[in-house]
């Protein structure tokens, strides 16, 4: 029989590979948090094998099949995870902070995908769908970016908008349905209209990093802005890489800063329906609406938000601010509604 990991192992791993979202996880009820934790790990570890330079570039789309593989069946779990170790790159090498908490993560995979396995069978479920969907969109991204000696753009708004599901949508979908499957007093989270706000956090949140890592994206051939908007503003995907160029690319930028908002808009419903006798749930559902707030408020002021020698970053102090506003007010719908509102109007 499996024993399962101890949740202050998971956290140790969390708290190295994802600093603010470990905090929304690390507030969650019980009944719910070492459930998304061991998702969020293993996703987590699937997004290192497709986008880190830890792993065979030429191994990574073998390695995601290996791991929607395993997802479904625990006994592929050893082979598996000894399938990753041996195709790591220079284990011995020095390795930065990043790369050695993503080393950390590779290294305790099977660990973090027996502890799926032994969830629950509507768990397991709702785990496997959220997983495969994320891993389905990291093949597409890796077989649409291959060739790494020219800049690849998404077509269509719609692409942008299916990128976005596929990345983080659904995370918000899954985190919808199991708040609603394991808390009482949120099961109507559960209802069609909730979900779907739930998916509009998700991409919220991941409109804010294309548009925040735009620049570290181009410069690995990846253009995320797609091909009908850019032309919308008279610009070339190549246009975002030069330094004269892209200084009429704002009113672009401002368009998804628009779109993001739009979401956060149909988001912010959602974390007020979590009633105020649950105020754990409620903050781990509004921190990375307003960290995504303050990230548009600094895109906005930046001279030149597309410069890969300044990217824009929310501080550890605005974070904090973050925290200490909302634990004041969660409990108070007026004080947490005024709250946002002003955050809105600054990333407005």
């Amino acid at each position: 029989m499996f024993r399962a990991v101890p949740d202050r192992s998971l956290d140790e791993i969390l708290s190295k590979v994802s600093r603010s979202f470990y905090l929304s996880l690390a507030i969650l009820p019980r009944a719910m948090r070492s459930q998304l934790s061991a998702a969020y790990l293993v996703a987590r570890a699937a997004d290192t094998i497709a986008d880190t330079r830890l792993v065979q570039a030429e191994r990574r789309i073998e390695l995601l099949d290996g791991m929607r593989k395993a997802l479904g069946d625990p006994a592929v779990i050893g082979p598996y995870v000894s399938d990753v170790g041996a195709k790591l790159v220079a284990p011995d090498a020095a390795l930065d902070e990043t790369s050695a908490a993503e080393r950390l993560l590779l290294t305790r995979l099977g660990d973090c995908l027996r502890r799926l396995s032994d969830f629950e069978e509507g768990d397991r479920d709702r785990a496997r769908k959220v997983l495969e969907t994320l891993i389905t969109g990291m093949e597409r991204d890796l077989a649409r970016f291959s060739d790494g000696e020219r800049l690849v753009a998404l077509e269509t708004v719609a692409d942008l908008d299916e990128y976005t599901y596929m990345a983080a949508g659904c995370v918000g979908e899954y985190w919808t349905v199991m708040t609603a499957a394991h808390v009482p007093t949120v099961r109507r989270l559960a209802r069609p209209d909730y979900v779907a706000r739930g998916v509009r956090l998700g991409k919220a949140l991941q409109l804010v990093n294309v548009i925040r890592d735009a620049a570290a994206d181009l410069g690995q051939g990846r253009c995320y802005v797609p091909r009908d908007l850019l032309s919308k503003h008279g610009l070339q995907p190549e246009d975002l890489r030069d330094a004269t160029a892209r200084r009429r690319a704002r009113p672009l930028l401002d368009e998804l800063r628009v779109m993001a908002l739009g979401h956060i808009d149909a988001a912010f419903p959602y974390v007020m329906a979590i009633p105020r006798r649950e105020p754990r749930l409620r903050l781990a559902a509004l921190w990375p609406l307003w960290i995504g707030l303050g990230t548009l408020e600094k895109l906005a002021a930046a001279a030149d938000p597309l410069d890969p020698a300044q990217p824009v970053k929310i501080s550890r102090a605005d974070v904090y601010k973050i925290l200490a506003e909302s634990s004041m007010t969660v409990g108070v719908d007026s004080a947490l509604t005024r709250l946002h509102e002003r955050r809105r109007r600054r990333a407005g």
